[in-house]
């Protein structure tokens, strides 16, 4: 990755320090990169393998302090101190009250000075105190929180997650191909999480297909994707319709036992902000009443509503980030347009499933439908497609997706790493993390 900078640019920093620390650290790098891209004058251009990135304009829209913050951010995060940055302004720009050099320009500024750019450290570490700010919802440690319509680290930066839904553990308890190298595959693509399907009747006793040994594989799961860099979203994605002794499946809502499942793994996670808590798959063929509160699922048992599964959570004392879907096997969020349908709480981020589906030649939930569907959702709250794809290998929804979520900076998982077929749909070929034509477009747009 090159950055380049117009000689005239007003944005000054340590260029030397930079390049060091670009060069042993990964995850800072990708970091600050993430930074600059967001900045208004930022363009791409790629050259073969190589790509980059151009400010063609001085970066006028954007405060000292906040650039210098970007790069302590960088430096931080690799347990590094920052160098010395400085921030060049023209006379007409002077603040009568700045100290300026005999030049006119702001003297350089280092960790001594005071101001909004400098980040307080820990005495015994070096490292930049971390935390939510005061005035932050309640948060899980090391976790995650919301404020309007964005997601914020522990540390206070915005983030926007991009990564894979890993299925196998809602079929079968054992999982599939499941070990640390896989989700270090994962983070080779450069991914920040990764989604893990579950099963009620797997995690609770009682259930005719309990597995004592399910939980403990499930936090094995959870150390292995951290230990990889990557947050973990727990998704239940089979359940029972309230009955122990029935099968597990794909229903069209949560039951009675979705509440005791997710009493048991809110209580067992809430010490780890690191793991979100999705709350039900794909809901539907309910209306949005039972979605929110419960009621009759029109197949002879009672829904339990997504309220009550995100008060569950909180009663267990969970502050974790919780992911709700909408209706329509997750697709359609069009129903919180109505405040009476929006849920009481905090933290909370709407999920969407967009895929390219065709029935008797007719293709639906189309990019023409999302604006619809979820496209004015991200004007309100967080929103994430935990899952997205198409079953003909073809390539094309998907870019409009991953365009369209980067152009409003929604977050994503897609569906699936798994080697399957272009039916499942596969974003893999192997368990080493082959990408399909899919999984390439996916991989290019972490």
């Amino acid at each position: 990755m090159l950055i380049s900078f117009p000689c005239h640019s007003r944005f000054g920093l340590h260029w030397d320090g930079l390049a060091t620390v670009f060069t042993r650290c990964r995850s800072g790098r990708k970091t600050f990169i993430h930074r600059l891209l967001r900045l208004p004058t930022a363009k791409r251009s790629s050259t073969g393998s190589d790509s980059k990135v151009t400010f063609p304009m001085t970066l006028r829209s954007i405060s000292p302090w906040l650039a210098s913050l970007a790069f302590v951010s960088l430096t931080s995060a690799c347990g590094e101190t920052p160098p010395i940055y400085y921030y060049a302004e023209t006379e007409a720009e002077e603040d009568d009250d700045d100290e300026d050099d005999e030049g006119g320009r702001r003297r350089p500024t280092t960790n001594a000075d005071e101001g909004p750019m400098n980040a307080t450290t820990d005495s015994d570490t070096g490292m930049a105190d971390t935390g939510p700010p005061p005035t932050a919802p309640p948060t899980a440690p090391g976790g995650f929180y919301v404020v309007g319509t964005q997601i914020f680290d522990y540390s206070g930066d915005p983030i926007v997650f991009h990564g894979v839904a890993r299925p196998s553990l809602e079929w079968q308890s054992q999982g599939d191909n499941l070990s640390a190298v896989d989700y270090g595959n994962m983070a080779l693509w450069g991914a920040n999480v990764v989604r893990i399907a579950l099963n009620q009747g797997f995690w609770l006793p009682g259930s005719a297909q309990y597995d004592a040994g399910y939980q403990a594989r499930i936090s094995q799961q959870i150390t292995w994707a951290e230990a990889a860099g990557m947050a973990v979203i727990l998704d239940l994605h089979w359940s029972d319709r309230g009955n122990p002794a029935g099968p597990t499946e794909q229903q069209r809502m949560a039951d009675a036992r979705s509440i005791q499942f997710w009493q048991s793994v809110a209580t067992l996670y809430q010490g780890d902000g690191q793991v979100i808590f999705e709350l039900y798959n794909e809901p539907h063929d309910i209306d949005w009443s039972v979605w929110r509160n419960g009621g009759p699922s029109g197949e002879g048992w009672n829904a339990v509503g997504m309220q009550q599964l995100y008060d569950t959570v909180r009663a267990a004392g969970a502050n974790n980030l919780v992911i709700v879907g909408g209706l329509d096997f997750a697709y359609d969020l069009s129903g919180l347009s109505n405040p009476s349908t929006v849920l009481q709480g905090y933290n909370i981020v709407y999920a969407t499933h967009p895929y390219d589906i065709a029935v008797n030649g007719q293709r639906y939930k189309q990019p023409d439908d999302w604006a619809r569907a979820f496209g004015t959702v991200h004007l309100r709250y967080p929103l994430i497609a935990t899952e997205f794809g198409t079953f003909d290998c073809s390539t094309g929804y998907v870019t409009q997706f991953l365009n369209y979520a980067a152009m409003y900076d929604i977050s994503w998982t897609a569906w699936a790493w798994y080697p399957a077929s272009c039916e499942f749909p596969s974003i893999i070929t192997d368990w080493n993390g082959t990408p399909t034509q899919v999984g390439v477009v996916v991989r290019s747009a972490m």
